[in-house]
Parts: structure tokens; sequence; C-alpha cells
């Protein structure tokens, strides 16, 4: 799931001459702009105010809300770093930000998509685990400070071949054959690998590793989880959930649809440009990049409103931390048993705790104790 933000060193210098007889739109590139910067100030701030109440605050800090709060990280690094790039470099058709940004910005960029859907699988594993096997072994905090740290660990390595291989150059400039060459002294940042085989077989790589596979897991896992709901027939359990059932399989599926859907238009790009780039057209591939690649960014904001702003507790605490900043006084604050996580992780009900102690609780107990820890 790469950025691909280097693809304008792919094209070739007769494509280069042609798309030098397509006027840029003034109307087009004011539209990119305002899209860009409504995503980066919209997912700077969601992210951002997710991190921060999740940190702030001690009852928040069990495992799925380490992870929720590693993938809001990872967007705010994707903010920061890759979308202001990105806007430049599409609308000026050149790079101009230097050599140290021409590696470092697709490294980053492919580094915080491997830990983003490195986050999601994670927290489907976790609820998984934790609804279909609720009296089994169970994630703590500290494994999930593990799990990010390796996280991160892999996607770093995984992300290691576009510092190597990402150059700064102005050689599909030299061989174009116009009266007057105007892109003679212009640089892009272009992706030179030993063979064009090992720049296919790493981004084929790419699209298993950091979109199909990850999404088949992520949907195997919330399947199981649905099946496993919808066979729990207690009437008494029924009435206790009836509320919140639906709210929780609309966010698992909002979950799983919002990553396939805001990345696949740009997967379907990259595949199409990496293996048959002359499909595209010559004046609306920039275009067309934007299009798809906006999309995909779109996901830095959609995680905040998923994982946070949709969730009641969350909400009480932005308006506690509004209000603490506006008069200086700490306002009370009531929670649930466990606030945005999908499953509490290292909390037990009081039945859970009865049964420790030596209680009777039979199965069906245990899992109703796992799915009251839902906060939704």
């Amino acid at each position: 799931m790469s950025n691909n933000s280097s693809f304008l060193g792919f094209w070739e210098a007769a494509d280069w001459a042609n798309t030098s007889q397509c006027p840029p739109s003034v109307g087009g590139a004011t539209f990119w702009i305002i899209a860009y910067s409504a995503i980066i100030a919209i997912g700077l701030l969601g992210n951002a105010g997710l991190v921060f109440i999740i940190a702030r605050q001690q009852e928040l800090r069990n495992v799925t809300n380490i992870l929720i709060a590693n993938l809001s990280c990872s967007d705010i690094l994707m903010c920061v770093v890759c979308l202001p790039v990105t806007v430049i470099y599409t609308l000026m058709d050149r790079w101009v930000l230097g050599e140290a940004l021409c590696k470092v910005t697709p490294f980053v960029q492919c580094m915080s998509v491997t830990v983003s859907i490195f986050s999601l699988v994670l927290i489907a594993l976790e609820r998984h685990q934790l609804i279909l096997h609720p009296t089994g072994w169970s994630p703590a905090a500290g494994h999930s400070y593990l799990a990010v740290g390796l996280t991160w660990l892999v996607a770093c390595f995984i992300s290691l071949p576009f510092l190597s291989f990402n150059i700064l150059t102005n050689d599909p400039f030299q061989n174009i054959s116009l009266p007057s060459n105007p892109f003679r002294d212009h640089l892009i940042c272009m992706e030179l690998w030993p063979s064009d085989k090992h720049r296919l077989a790493y981004m084929t790589s790419l699209l298993l590793f950091q979109y199909c596979l990850p999404l088949l897991l992520v949907l195997l896992c919330y399947l199981r989880i649905f099946l496993r709901l919808k066979r729990r027939r207690d009437t008494l359990e029924r009435s206790r959930r009836t509320q919140g059932a639906q709210r929780i399989n609309v966010m698992l599926l909002a979950i799983v649809v919002a990553f396939a859907l805001c990345w696949l238009p740009l997967n379907v790009f990259n595949t199409l440009f990496d293996w048959h780039h002359q499909a595209l057209p010559d004046c609306q591939h920039d275009a067309i990049f934007s299009a798809c690649h906006l999309t995909a960014m779109a996901s830095t904001c959609i995680n905040p409103v998923v994982y946070g702003f949709l969730n009641s507790n969350f909400q009480k605490e932005l308006k506690s931390t509004l209000q603490r900043c506006q008069c200086g006084n700490r306002a009370a604050e009531s929670y649930e048993s466990f606030p945005l996580s999908t499953v509490g992780s290292e909390g037990m009900t009081k039945a859970s705790s009865l049964n420790r102690m030596g209680s009777k609780s039979n199965n069906n107990n245990k899992e109703q104790d796992a799915d009251n820890q839902h906060p939704y």
C-alpha cells in the first residue's frame, strides 16, 4: 500500500513531452489544496485529541486503547510529514524539497501505513480472543506496549527499500525532444531499483501484506465475532444487550468497511501503474492519483470518529477537558466500566471477581461478563 508519491519518476520522456501540452487547472489546484488542508487539520486535531485523552486518564490505559493511540500516532505522522509533501509534489510536478525529504517521505508513509494496519489487526485479534475465549488468556498492558514496539520495528524494516532506492535526479528530463525544453533544470524524486522485477516484486508484496492479507484476517475475526454474538440466545442476556447490540455491529462493520474503501482506490491505481502505466491518461494521471490518494488519506480522519467521537465516554472526557481549559476547574466525571475499549482487557466485573473468589458460575456467565465490558 505504498504511496507511490514518486510515481512521476517512472514516466518516460515521451510522456513528459505529452504532459507539457496539458494546461494546469487553477480550480483543480485550489480544490486539492483545500481538500488536503481539511484532511490535515481534521486528522491532526482528531488524533491528537484522542491520544491526549487516553494518555491523560489512567482509566483509559487498557490494551485496546493503547493500540488505538498507536494507530492515531501513525496517522499524526502521516498528516505532518506525508500529506503536505504530497500536495506540493503533485501540484508542482517536480521536487523542490531536497534529497533528505525525497528519501524520508515515502519511507515514513510506508512505515505509517504498516503501523496502522498492524494496529487494526491487533485490535481485531484482541476482540476475537476476549469475545470468543473470555475465560482464556487475555493480554495485559505490558503486552500491548511490546506489540506497539514490534509493529514499529517491523514497519521500519519493511519500509527500508524506500530509503535505499529513492533518489533525486533530473535524468528523465534531459532527453525530451522539444525545441525549448522547459524541464531541463527540474528535479524529480524517483525510485531507482536494480531491476524492474525487483520493483514489481516489492510493490506486489506491499499490496499483499499491507492490504489484502490483513483485511482478510480482520474480516475473518469480525465474522467469527458476529457469529458468536448471534448464537447467544439467552433471554436475559439479550435483553441487557438490546440497546447496544446494533451499535456494536455497526461499529465493527464500519471499521472494516472504512479501511477497505479508503485504501482500495489507491491500491488499484498503484497496481495499474506498476504493471501497465501506459494505460493511464497523460493529462489526467495527476488528478486520478490525487483523488485516490486523497481518499486513502481520509482514513486518518475516519479513525478518530470510529474509535473516539462515536463513543459517549470520549465525548464526556473531551467536554470535561475543554471545560477545565476554560475554567481551570476539574469537572466531575463518570465512566463506563471500560471506556473506548472494545473489550476491557484488564478490568473485571463484579461477577468475574466473585468467580475468582470461588463462586460458581458457568461459561455462559463469563462470556456475558466479557460482553458487558464492551463500551458500545
